[in-house]
């Protein structure tokens, strides 16, 4: 959760789907500094996410005048989930916790069925669309369920 309240997806994992997306559209090998200029990203910053990226197996990388960062399997073959885990852990902790190990008592007892279903539900859209999905806009039924309801674009405050 954000300082606002909402749920907030961190700079970093934004960051390492928009790199990964522009490897994705490469042909060849792309250097670090290519896809930060290329995206507008802080280029130490992005240096970082990428050596994450290839330590989680979703990138390789080539030193030389050749060099640079490639998919390490094709774009059709890596979820969003899978970014979202390498660079920001697992998805719906609560304080840094997994949600089924969480205990409530009284009145919040069934809280923790809560969080797990948050859980499940960014599964369903994060873990069933790839980085070659997005690439071609070509969605699933998982998220242009979402997307096609006019309530979801909606921001609502408290």
């Amino acid at each position: 959760m954000g300082q606002n309240g909402g749920m907030q997806i961190p700079a970093k994992a934004e960051y390492a789907i928009r790199a990964l997306l522009t490897l994705a559209a490469s042909t060849s090998s792309v250097s670090a500094e290519h896809l930060a200029q290329e995206q507008e990203l802080p280029s130490k910053f992005l240096g970082a996410i990428m050596s994450d990226l290839r330590r989680g197996g979703l990138v390789t990388s080539q030193r030389g005048p050749e060099g640079g960062f490639r998919l390490a399997r094709d774009a059709d073959d890596i979820q969003i989930a899978d970014i979202l885990r390498v660079v920001s852990g697992p998805m719906a902790g609560v304080r840094g916790m997994r949600p089924e190990t969480l205990q409530y008592g009284g009145e919040a007892t069934h809280l923790r069925d809560v969080w797990v279903a948050v859980r499940g539900a960014l599964r369903e859209v994060l873990e069933h669309v790839t980085l070659g999905e997005v690439l071609r806009g070509d969605l699933p039924v998982s998220v242009t369920r979402f997307t096609n309801d006019p309530d979801a674009w909606i921001t609502r405050h408290p």
